[in-house]
Order: structure tokens, then sequence, then C-alpha cells
């Protein structure tokens, strides 16, 4: 992906994230008392932070996070909030930010935010699953938690051999594994370091699997060619096959009770809402909205009596 494309992504993704996230206001659009950080560019008198842009990043799809890593990445990021911070500069000076329909939507925005807070809390505070649940759970689906032999592995992937190369260089010299994987990796977990957390044989491409099976724990591998290019591999656990223990399958437990328990919350919640205050529905009125005419209750003829 060349840069021109990953600034027109950057642009698209800041502009969708500051209209329905919320999030992403730099400049004439962000409280100054909040920024903090290096003063990355100047905008007709309005600065760009450090904070501001850890924000943005921070704000940005996770496919996207890795390329704001890069330096061009970096370059372009910014340059997509300066000419935000243009764009909405602009629009002040036209007026469009007192419009009615910048106020309407504000308005929306604002009551969406506070409905979606209130049930956060509310779920939140009620919707705990404790120890006993988790493992009355676990006892009554341990078959579910059995997996063959898994490994847990982080890799650096990049386009070419030569490049390849000179990390296994920088490696061997004292290099920083995950460090490297996040400045050079082209892959998506490099924003992770580039670890692919926990997987079993049959998860990965072959060429890539039998490598990474056949190192010891701790141990990096030279370089392993794939379609998808030059990998770097690192084997950073290794567990036998089994029924996994408690202790690790607890997030994966609570995964699938939460929603659950959540459903509980609302529903019980949108029956005490409604316990306690005077709700009237409009049928009648509902239906026009498909274009149909209420019954007209005047002229409705009384059924006719039962014949015996």
């Amino acid at each position: 992906m060349n840069y021109r494309q990953t600034g027109k992504l950057f642009f698209v993704a800041l502009c969708f994230t500051a209209v329905f996230g919320c999030k992403g206001q730099t400049g004439t659009g962000a409280k100054e008392e909040k920024k903090s950080g290096p003063v990355l560019a100047e905008v007709n008198g309005s600065t760009i932070t450090g904070s501001d842009f850890n924000k943005e990043v921070e704000a940005l799809p996770p496919y996207l996070k890795p390329m704001a890593e890069t330096v061009e990445g970096k370059k372009e990021l910014l340059d997509t909030m300066v000419v935000r911070e243009l764009i909405l500069q602009q629009a002040k000076k036209d007026g469009i930010d007192k419009s009615q329909a910048v106020a309407d939507k504000l308005e929306e925005l604002k009551n969406r935010i506070i409905v979606e807070a209130f049930l956060k809390k509310k779920v939140e505070e009620q919707a705990n699953i404790g120890d006993a649940e988790l493992q009355d759970f676990y006892n009554k689906n341990k078959e579910k938690f059995r997996t063959g032999e898994q490994v847990r592995a982080s890799h650096i992937l990049v386009k070419t051999e030569p490049e390849a190369q000179e990390i296994l260089k920088q490696l061997k010299a004292g290099g920083n594994f995950e460090e490297l994987a996040k400045k050079q990796s082209i892959d998506a977990a490099a924003a992770k370091g580039g670890d692919l957390g926990w997987f079993g044989k049959g998860s990965m491409l072959p060429e890539f699997e039998n490598v990474v099976f056949s190192l010891k724990e701790g141990a990096t591998s030279g370089i392993v060619q794939t379609k998808y290019g030059y990998h770097i591999i690192k084997l950073t656990g290794k567990r036998p096959a089994g029924v996994r223990p408690l202790d690790e399958v607890k997030e994966q437990i609570k995964a699938a009770i939460l929603p659950e328990k959540q459903q509980e919350v609302f529903k019980k919640l949108k029956e005490d809402l409604k316990k306690g205050a005077k709700v009237t529905v409009k049928e009648d009125a509902l239906k026009t909205l498909d274009g149909e005419k209420p019954a007209d209750k005047s002229n409705a003829q009384p059924p006719a009596p039962d014949k015996k």
C-alpha cells in the first residue's frame, strides 16, 4: 500500500470517528487546556500537539494503527490532521457550526451518548459474573476446553529477503524482537509486537507451522518464506494437549456468559423503567407512517350474533 492511499484511509477514518465517535478533535475543535506534549504543527494559530496525535492513533481502526507507527505513516497522519483542521476552520468561517442542521445533529448525538453511558453503567454494575458462576460453567463444559498441542508465537513479516536478513542481523546483535516487529513488520499483528496468540496445528500455513512447532520455547527462527512474504518467528510459549485450566479460559467463559447476562439486565431495566412511567402508544398513528389509514371506529359494524 502506498502512502497516498494511506493518507486517504487516515482522512476517511478520522472524519468518520469525529462525526460518529465523538473523538479525534484537534486544534479549534479541542479544549486547549487538555493539550500536552510537543507542538507538531501550527495551523493558522491553532496547535496540534503530541497528545492530539496520540488520541488520533488510539481512535484509528486496528488495521490502520500499524501504519501510524512508521515514519511515513506518522507524516501522513499528521498531514491528515492538518487538512481536517483547515476544513474545520473554514467551515466555522462559513457559519456551518451555527447552522440548525449541526445543532440538531449535536443534540441527537448528545442524547445517544447519554443513553449509551447510562446503559453501560447499569450493565457494568449488574452483569457481574462471579467466580462460582465461572467455576460452574467450566465444570459443566470441560470438554469444550480440550485442545491439542498449542504454541504461542510472534513474527516479523516483510516483503523481501534482504529486509528479513537485515532484521535477523539486528536480532542477532541484541535487537528487541517486539520493537522491531512494531517498526518493521507489515502484518496486522505488528501493533502487538508481532504476537499471534495461542494456536494449534492446522491454523497456519504448512511452511510456517513446520518451523514454529520445531522451535524450542524462547528460540527465534531463521528466515521462513510463505506466500505472504518473509517471516522471522519467535516461539514464546508451548503447552501440551489436554483440558485447559480454568485460569486460562476465564475470559473465554466470560465472553460466552456475558451477552445473556447483559440481555437479562436490559430486560429488567426496561421493565422497571416502564413500571414507573406513564407511556401511551398511539398504534393508529404508527400505522399511518406506512401509508395505512387508521381504522374508523364510528362506522365499525357490531359482530354478528352466533347462530344457534
